[in-house]
């Protein structure tokens, strides 16, 4: 049976949403394992909206979900309907999104709460012992506020303010190459640090489609 893949979205661009070469690259990299995509996204508004060739806070509105579509070419569905049951693997890109739509982790840290809907689906996937990978700033903003209680091992890479952020949570920081990924030790979390370190997106390709390729082994 060919293997179903979710991968949440939020929004689409690494200032407000999700950065664009890492959820791409989650798609490929599990495409080209032979399995199948469906893209998953919150029906809420942007907490910010910002001009990519600025980089200046803009005042418009925009729906988490509608930006998404962007990258999954329309076809994406509400995070609210996503069934654990129904999928092999589950993947979180990274981007600003990851830490001010599916949380709040840009704004507090430590003491950041996840979207019910994300927490839900985090939740019955590790219940269900299937595998889940994040990556850049997506185990630290969404991973180790839902997982840190159970002493989760992760990676963002190097970076020492934000691996502190991510063990504030209980969660366990391991360092890793961008090219590379971290799995835990005895469940099937996997992350990856991506453009948290990378210097290019060969390297953000390499590292998620060995993390994608060992999760659906």
């Amino acid at each position: 049976m060919r293997k179903k893949v979710a991968i949440f979205l939020f929004g689409a661009g690494v200032f407000d949403g999700s950065e664009i070469v890492e959820s791409v690259s989650c798609q490929i990299a599990a495409e080209r394992a032979g399995a199948s995509v469906e893209f998953f996204s919150p029906d809420v508004f942007q907490r910010d909206v910002v001009d990519h060739a600025s980089g200046k806070a803009s005042n418009e509105r925009r729906n988490v979900k509608s930006e998404s579509a962007r990258i999954a070419r329309g076809k994406i569905f509400d995070a609210k309907d996503f069934n654990a049951e129904d999928f092999d693997a589950l993947i979180f890109p990274g981007g600003f999104g990851a830490a001010k739509n599916a949380s709040d982790f840009a704004l507090k840290g430590k003491n950041a709460k996840v979207l019910p809907e994300i927490e839900r689906a985090v939740l019955d996937f590790f219940a269900l012992k299937k595998p889940m990978g994040f990556a850049c700033i997506s185990p630290a903003s969404i991973a180790a506020p839902v997982l840190g209680k159970f002493g989760v091992s992760l990676t963002i890479g190097s970076d020492a303010q934000t691996a502190q952020s991510l063990e504030s949570f209980g969660a366990k920081h391991v360092g890793c190459a961008a090219k590379s990924f971290v799995k835990d030790e005895a469940r099937p979390v996997f992350s990856t640090p991506a453009y948290m370190l990378a210097a290019n997106a060969a390297e953000v390709f390499e590292g998620i489609s060995k993390m994608v390729s060992a999760m659906l082994k």
